[in-house]
């Protein structure tokens, strides 16, 4: 499975040493390097890739900074934070980071990351909006809809915006997360990561991705969702899941 990566460092020499390092595991392709983070969000942006590699002291915008709008155009964007500081790795983890990787690093530390990556790349293909559903009322770009609530599967940030997923539609709201989490049935759905809200009934497997973070799958649907480990504990005590 081909993996889409981006090489964000203030130094030239690094991102060379970085990107012959990878060119080494097969199923990589780089589609971009960056200097800084400002570099890195407009490339993310135009680019869409599965991951990003990238340091976090960086002139103009940190990659700390960065992650976090990274984070809100594309939730599942993998980050991967290689730096020669280690005081970084709390913050880091707390916005969901795939790995910290401290420099220098081992060619095979590296490879176990991306080889963990291609593993757990989603499928982010979108499915076609084709109606709408009755009883919760949304605004939209076009005016309000309505939507049963046992009809929504998943709700996820997506490119700026918060999307509705059912297992036929698929649809845009202006409403935020935290505004819809306030209209939702709390014994049927959970704000599993600060990106994503899921129906329960729905969860058809959760597995691990990452070091503290979880993959959500459901039924009827191709798309799937992140957990965290502290909303994971929810799910186990709340809900009864048994999660490995």
């Amino acid at each position: 499975m081909l993996l889409r990566i981006i090489i964000v460092d203030d130094e030239e020499k690094m991102r060379y040493i970085l990107k012959k390092a990878l060119l080494k595991v097969p199923g990589i392709t780089i589609v971009g390097e960056a200097q800084n983070g400002t570099e890195a969000i407009q490339l993310v942006e135009e680019v869409r890739p599965d991951g990003v590699f990238m340091d976090v002291e960086m002139p103009e915008m940190n990659g700390i900074d960065a992650a976090k709008l990274i984070a809100d155009i594309d939730p599942k964007c993998m980050i991967v934070f290689i730096t020669a500081y280690q005081e970084y790795m709390p913050e880091a983890f707390a916005l969901y980071a795939f790995d910290y990787i401290v420099k220098p690093f081992q060619l095979k530390r590296l490879q176990e990351t991306v080889q963990r990556m291609q593993i757990l790349k989603l499928d982010l293909s979108p499915s076609i909006p084709k109606e709408v559903l009755p009883h919760i009322l949304l605004r939209n770009k076009e005016g309000m809809a309505v939507i049963h609530p046992r009809d929504i599967i998943l709700i996820q940030r997506e490119k700026r915006s918060t999307i509705i997923i059912t297992k036929k539609d698929r649809f845009s709201t202006t409403e935020t997360l935290s505004e819809l989490e306030e209209k939702l049935p709390p014994h049927l759905f959970l704000r599993s990561h600060k990106s994503y809200i899921i129906q329960i009934e729905k969860i058809k497997r959760i597995y691990p991705y990452g070091r503290w973070t979880y993959v959500v799958q459901f039924e009827g649907i191709k798309e799937d969702a992140l957990l965290t480990k502290e909303k994971a504990k929810i799910l186990e005590d709340r809900f009864y899941f048994t999660i490995g």
